[in-house]
């Protein structure tokens, strides 16, 4: 049976689980779903279309699927859909889609949402993905699984951060972060790989060798980016990391590649 504090509104319509927690004053939207064991501590405010999946917990004045920040938006029904085994810290922020990115802000399991963290309309943010404090995402930004986003760091629209990457703290963020990377600064440049993050999640010693091997010959060799990559793509063909990062770079992205600051350099001398 629900748990619901008798301060809390929980609005016609809304979809609650059995197995529910809801804190004092609590809002509800009419349209909000919330799976099994989902916990609203206090002072959680929760509206529009949002999915909430089993498990998730939420601390005291965090803000879920309320309007978007985005003056083109024109009341569209868009939605907010958040995974199972969240963490979402108080006063964070999670704005729903908008018609022009597709109408969904969607985030995966486990993840750790710190403190005043913020997601903007139109993220796809994966598993297990970490912002620390006040770490923000601007619109249409991508997140690979396992991301791990420093406290204070701030990520431009249309970013893509890849799988496995780390993002320093108070870092600006304003171009895509291959997978595995590791990048800081105030307008952040490629610092190299993350390698605590590759030993943690127990990849083996020849697949960081290779991707080692391979950062270096994509930022550091001599031609131009495109060149090295075509060069890495055929000397590392059967290490799936590096083809990662290799299909990482050809995607289409309306962003440039972070990279290493004399590497940026070269490039934009060339």
């Amino acid at each position: 049976m629900a748990i619901i504090h008798p301060t809390a509104i929980i609005e016609d319509g809304a979809r609650l689980a059995e197995s529910v927690s809801i804190g004092p004053y609590c809002v509800v939207g009419p349209e909000v779903e919330l799976g099994e064991n989902v916990v609203l501590q206090s002072h959680v405010a929760v509206a529009g279309r949002t999915r909430i999946g089993d498990g998730t917990r939420i601390w005291p004045f965090a803000s879920l699927g309320h309007q978007p920040q985005d003056l083109k938006f024109k009341g569209e029904a868009s939605t907010l859909i958040i995974g199972r085994d969240n963490m979402i810290r108080e006063h964070v922020t999670m704005n729903p889609g908008t018609e022009g990115g597709g109408m969904v802000t969607s985030v995966g399991d486990g993840c750790l949402f710190m403190m005043g963290a913020h997601v903007a309309h139109d993220c796809r943010v994966g598993n297990n993905v970490i912002l620390a404090n006040n770490a923000t995402l601007a619109g249409h930004v991508s997140v690979g699984d396992f991301a791990v986003l420093g406290g204070l760091c701030a990520v431009h629209q249309f970013v893509r951060i890849g799988a496995l990457s780390m993002i320093g703290g108070m870092s600006g963020v304003e171009n895509d972060i291959i997978p595995f990377g590791s990048v800081m600064g105030n307008r952040a440049y490629l610092a190299g790989l993350n390698l605590v993050g590759l030993k943690r999640r127990g990849y083996p010693r020849e697949d960081i060798h290779a991707l080692r091997n391979a950062h270096k010959a994509l930022f550091y060799g001599a031609g131009t980016l495109q060149e090295r990559l075509v060069a890495v793509a055929e000397q590392h063909a059967g290490c799936a990391p590096v083809m990662e990062v290799v299909a990482f770079i050809r995607a289409e992205t309306s962003r440039s590649i972070c990279q290493p600051m004399a590497s940026a350099k070269a490039e934009n001398d060339a």
